[in-house]
């Protein structure tokens, strides 16, 4: 079995199981430029050659332009061609509301939230009510973590998620790929990862937690594997 055959098996795993893709569906696949959401892009342009659901993509990046400036995407527009996935820049005030005009101390919270509502308008913008996120296992596990430990509660992001508001249904294909994969995955493809920019990156709340579970996992072994099946076993937000 190839490296893409594993992956995609564990992909397939994740959609089948929690009913994230459906016949018709219009999917937009948020795209940072970081390993994840490229990964995440390629192995759902992969599945839809063969998944008996049909459904279409379109990739979304929203751009921080940090420091008042846009950010150079054009590898990823490359890569989009050769998977023939329509490609949507959408240039945001992510850092100026952010970074310049608040200065959010904490500013992870704000980006987050601004962006999950941009990301979401523009999907619906292009006529996808399904949205993929890049959470793999890992993420799963520091979320969990870093809420129960920042927070005093058992809280994660499920990995199906319909939003009657916007009438709109997130999903995080990846969260049974391990962090590490994903990561060989990307360096093995040469994928085009663009260098985040972001002021904090790095010196996260969430950075912190997966330093954490890195030592844990030198303690106790796969502590991922385990988050993500006792999630699974109370049956915790959807999982």
């Amino acid at each position: 079995m190839t490296a893409e055959q594993h992956l995609l098996a564990l992909l397939r795993a994740a959609v089948d199981r929690y009913g994230m893709i459906r016949d018709g569906d219009r999917v937009a696949v948020g795209v940072s430029g970081g390993k994840d959401s490229l990964v995440l892009l390629w192995l759902l342009a992969a599945l839809r050659r063969f998944y008996p659901a049909r459904f279409s993509l379109t990739a979304i990046t929203l751009d921080p332009c940090f420091d008042g400036q846009p950010g150079d995407y054009s590898a990823v527009a490359d890569l989009c061609r050769a998977l023939d996935v329509p490609y949507i820049v959408e240039p945001t005030r992510l850092w100026k509301t952010v970074f310049a005009d608040r200065q959010e101390a904490n500013p992870c919270s704000l980006c987050a939230r601004l962006r999950r509502g941009t990301l979401h308008r523009a999907a619906l913008d292009a006529g996808c009510r399904t949205v993929a996120l890049g959470h793999h296992r890992d993420d799963a596990a520091e979320t969990l973590l870093m809420n129960l430990l920042t927070g005093g509660t058992l809280d994660c992001f499920a990995p199906r998620t319909f939003l009657d508001r916007r009438g709109l249904t997130l999903i995080r294909p990846m969260v049974f790929i391990p962090q590490e994969d994903v990561a060989r995955f990307a360096r093995q493809q040469r994928l085009p990862v663009v260098p985040s920019r972001c002021p904090v990156n790095g010196r996260t709340e969430r950075a912190r937690t997966g330093e954490l579970l890195a030592q844990l996992r030198r303690d106790y072994g796969p502590v991922e594997q385990k988050i993500l099946h006792a999630m699974q076993k109370n049956h915790l937000h959807g999982w």
